[in-house]
């Protein structure tokens, strides 16, 4: 048994250390991710708060028809309890002789207020960005990306199984923590925050794997449908065709089919309303759920005739198809109530911390081992500064993401891409102390720059917005608030991390080892 402990031991440390840096940039960004409303909610604060459902309705179908009269199709996502504002989009009739196509450009969509009137958003990512950077990475192919992301989960799973095996008294040292005693205190840190969300860690993983299993595994779809999209076409396409007739006609009341909707839903509740060929006798009414319904990912459309009368939906989902959205659902985390929210968000922050720490324990254990600490090899150099950048630059990089929200122009152009180049600027900084400053100092200087850069933060909006912390707990607007408290608490855990890393004694130097030649016999 002791052999194949051995055995495991290996391979947990070598599949824990390879991508061990990504695997920490992914957790950090899926941690982040659970609150992706509320980061989208703060990084427009020129909207406010919308209540009445029916006034949103109206006044979205009224700027509609006067922006978009002869649009093939309007889409109105309508606010919710974690959300403000409504968004509006609208896709042109397609030329003659052309396909129509969804067009994502800025200019066809637009925010309104709750009464329809046109609303000046900054452009940001919000964050989506966070969201896609946690599964498609950024700056290289999606699909590369996506490989690379589901290369370090695999590992991932290995190490978790791994480690449940090699370490035979795992669950006794939970309850264990000796801190002051350098590898011993990393080594129970890591224990803890592995099994304290042991089964999460486990679902997140293997979940993960399957919501992308077509892209690493695609052979069956080839086999039976000759390629993806045909597969995707055949299963998850339901949407209805609207043939425009060319006779104009009355748009049904849209409040009351979204009621009809969340009827047939059985008290869910609607997401978005979609009118294809909308003024045309022709016309067709989508109605779309929230994804906080239900555990099985998907919009579970509902849909109407023009004259308001139902057609079709919800429609019961095959086994396979409800299993699949079933793993979207369980790892994305969108059914969740606010309590359940913080749960996958405290529980990912201690798989985020799991990563951190086995990444720090492999350079803590190896340096006690050298005969002088002072030059240890290139091996140990490199991991130690990839250790720094990551777990150090990176939280530091992304409240630059958060400043660039608040400090670019509003009307400036690319401006949510001059978001994203600002993060990985500071975060090349962060990189470039990490390389060239004394690990000792570098830890404890980029985590105290990100409590700063987070306190900064709320004092900022303080200043440059009408939605600081005072003003937000002024007009109710909880979501606000609780966004400027959390970058507070987030602030004063990174300066604990900090003033912990320089109160640690410095270690003593060991005894360079000298041979002593023998003295010649006489």
């Amino acid at each position: 048994m002791s052999g194949l402990r051995q055995s495991q031991s290996v391979l947990h440390t070598w599949s824990g250390l390879l991508l061990g840096w990504i695997l920490f940039g992914v957790f950090l960004a899926g941690t982040v991710s659970f609150w992706r409303d509320e980061i989208s909610r703060w990084a427009r604060p020129e909207l406010s708060p919308a209540i009445d459902r029916v006034a949103v309705l109206d006044g979205a179908i009224g700027f509609l028809r006067g922006k978009a009269p002869d649009a093939s199709s309007w889409t109105i996502e309508l606010p919710n309890d974690r959300s403000a504002g409504t968004l509006v989009r609208w896709q042109p009739q397609p030329k003659k002789g052309g396909k129509a196509r969804a067009e994502r450009g800025f200019h066809n969509m637009q925010w309104l207020d709750g009464s329809g009137r046109p609303v000046h958003v900054r452009e940001t990512r919000g964050g989506d960005f966070f969201y896609r950077l946690h599964f498609d990475l950024h700056y290289m192919p999606v699909t590369w990306g996506r490989w690379l992301v589901g290369v370090a989960a695999m590992m991932m799973l290995v190490a978790i199984v791994s480690g449940v095996i090699t370490h035979k008294r795992i669950f006794r040292d939970f309850f264990t923590f000796r801190p002051g005693r350098r590898q011993r205190s990393w080594l129970d840190g890591h224990n803890a925050t592995a099994v304290l969300a042991l089964p999460f860690h486990l679902m997140i993983t293997y979940t993960g794997l399957i919501t992308l299993m077509n892209i690493y595994m695609p052979w069956a779809a080839i086999a039976n449908y000759g390629g993806l999209k045909p597969m995707y076409r055949d299963l998850l396409t339901s949407e209805i065709k609207a043939e425009r007739v060319e006779q104009a006609a009355p748009l049904p009341p849209l409040a009351l089919i979204v009621a009809d909707a969340e009827r047939r839903w059985h008290g869910g509740h609607a997401a978005s309303v979609r009118v294809l060929q909308p003024g045309d006798a022709g016309q067709r009414v989508v109605v779309s759920r929230r994804l906080s319904d239900r555990l099985v990912d998907g919009g579970d459309p509902v849909r109407f005739n023009g004259a308001g009368q139902h057609l079709s939906g919800p429609s019961a989902e095959s086994a396979t198809l409800a299993a699949r959205g079933a793993m979207i659902g369980l790892h994305a985390g969108r059914f969740a109530d606010l309590a359940m929210r913080w749960l996958y968000f405290l529980c990912s922050t201690a798989g985020t911390l799991m990563v951190a720490t086995g990444l720090v324990l492999w350079t803590t254990k190896r340096r006690e081992k050298f005969a002088d600490a002072t030059r240890p090899p290139f091996g140990f150099r490199v991991v130690e500064r990839l250790n720094l950048a990551f777990i150090a630059g990176m939280p530091l990089a992304m409240t630059g993401f958060l400043w660039a929200n608040r400090l670019l122009p509003v009307a400036m152009r690319g401006r949510a891409d001059a978001e994203i180049a600002a993060m990985f600027q500071l975060w090349g900084v962060a990189i470039i102390v990490a390389l060239l400053a004394r690990p000792r100092y570098a830890w404890g200087g980029l985590f105290l720059a990100t409590a700063v850069s987070l306190v900064g933060l709320v004092v900022a909006d303080l200043f440059v917005t009408d939605t600081g912390l005072a003003a937000s707990f002024v007009r109710g607007d909880w979501p606000m608030a609780a966004m400027e408290i959390a970058f507070l608490c987030l602030a004063a855990g990174f300066g604990w991390f900090a003033w912990r890393y320089w109160q640690q004694p410095t270690a003593p130097r060991p005894a360079l080892r000298r041979t002593i030649a023998p003295r010649p016999a006489a």
